[in-house]
């Protein structure tokens, strides 16, 4: 029988854990961006330099390769290719490449949701500065300003007055490919937003997660998630209140079988919000940490689903305890001398340290999830372990700089 081969867009190291379970498959694995020297090409079957943001170069080349599914997990960019190349050679599919231009268009998808009457924040994307500053008598401040088409919290701000609204803009457009940004109403939230991966069969929602997600207020971008726990915040009600207008919205774009990744919240109002879905694996691992905390293997199925093979055993688990990530990171630019974790604290709740730098490594201010660098998994035995943890993290975590 023919190997079949998939084709990962991107290179960066949260598609290791793809590729392995690629070829726990049996399937052969092909990535290919524009940066050689990416760390995932060293592990995949074959590696092509071209760009994934490049639609038709991408297309040319699965023809060539004769690919039997296109993916493009935790990498933003490549998405409605991937989408682009499944239309165009009839292969496995999220869904319509026109239902996921919508999701992967933050200006697009504020109009989606407002048209078939979901919560949505007041919102309007703008493709020049001189737009945006001249509508500012309708923005409800505090706003967010961020970039149509960027993801990992990359060109984010929030912006209180209106004397911080052009440096907002300017960093936003910095940070889009299209040129395009959108200021939004800023949705002050309930306890913890959330941002977890959740996963479809044939449009009906097998899985779903809701995480605590949380920041530093310390870091160089305030805005950029700086660790993750599960369960949620969220009320039982609030969960099953969010989940029905997930499914709602995943049957008007006729979505298929895929993983995603959402972000939520609820607002001090009460009105549950769904502020992100991209038919693609979050970031930051949390795929990998639903299977710590779950057991249930959304990347296995993922490249599964990808080739068209069936998916096996994605169903609704409970969390057996409770799970923490942490994103390791800098406060300030410098070199990486040490990471150093309280002995006892080590001994009790630690589960696995990925550490992506060596000492002498360059590293960043934390102003986006690529200033990462490394994660931690801790488990606890109860909410109130675990909120102390995180609240007081700076008492047993250090991360020393030369």
């Amino acid at each position: 029988m023919k190997q079949k081969k998939l084709l990962l867009l991107g290179g960066l190291r949260y598609l290791l854990p793809v590729i392995e379970a690629t070829h726990k498959l049996g399937y052969h694995v092909i990535t290919c961006d524009y940066i050689p020297d990416n760390i995932a090409h060293k592990y995949s079957d074959e590696y092509h330099n071209v760009s994934i943001i490049d639609k038709e170069a991408v297309l040319a080349l699965a023809r060539r390769l004769q690919i039997d599914g296109i993916m493009s997990f935790a990498v933003d960019p490549g998405v409605v290719t991937a989408a682009y190349v499944q239309e165009q050679m009839g292969l496995p599919a999220f869904g319509p490449y026109e239902s996921v231009c919508i999701l992967q268009n933050k200006d697009r998808f504020r109009n989606f949701l407002t048209q078939h009457g979901f919560n949505v924040p007041k919102a309007k994307g703008f493709s020049s500065i001189e737009e945006a500053l001249s509508e500012t008598y309708w923005y409800p401040w505090p706003v967010i300003v961020k970039p149509t088409d960027a993801a990992g919290s990359k060109g984010v701000t929030r912006v209180d007055c209106l004397r911080e609204l052009k440096p907002a803009l300017e960093y936003a457009f910095e940070h889009s490919m299209s040129k395009r940004v959108i200021v939004e109403e800023f949705i002050e939230k309930q306890g913890c937003s959330s941002d977890t991966d959740s996963f479809s069969v044939d449009g009906e929602l097998k899985f779903v997660s809701y995480s605590a997600q949380r920041f530093d207020a310390d870091a160089a971008n305030p805005y950029t998630p700086s660790a993750y726990s599960w369960p949620s915040t969220f009320t039982a009600e609030q969960e099953a209140e969010l989940t029905s207008e997930l499914q709602r919205l995943l049957k008007l774009l006729g979505m298929r079988t895929s993983i995603y990744n959402v972000e939520t919240r609820i607002g001090l109002n009460g009105k549950p919000y769904i502020m992100e879905v991209s038919p693609r694996g979050g970031g930051n691992r949390l795929a990998e940490m639903l299977r710590f905390a779950t057991g249930v293997d959304l990347i296995t199925n993922a490249v599964r689903a990808a080739v068209g093979d069936d998916v096996t055993d994605v169903e609704q688990q409970p969390y057996k305890g409770h799970w923490a990530e942490v994103i390791l990171h800098a406060d300030k630019e410098g070199r990486f001398k040490a990471l150093a974790i309280d002995k006892e604290f080590y001994q009790s709740y630690v589960v696995e340290i990925d550490l992506w730098v060596k000492e002498n490594d360059k590293v960043s201010a934390f102003k986006g999830a690529n200033d990462a660098i490394g994660t931690l998994v801790l488990k606890f035995e109860s909410e109130s372990e675990l909120t102390r943890a995180l609240s007081c993290q700076k008492d047993w975590l250090n991360i020393e700089l030369k």
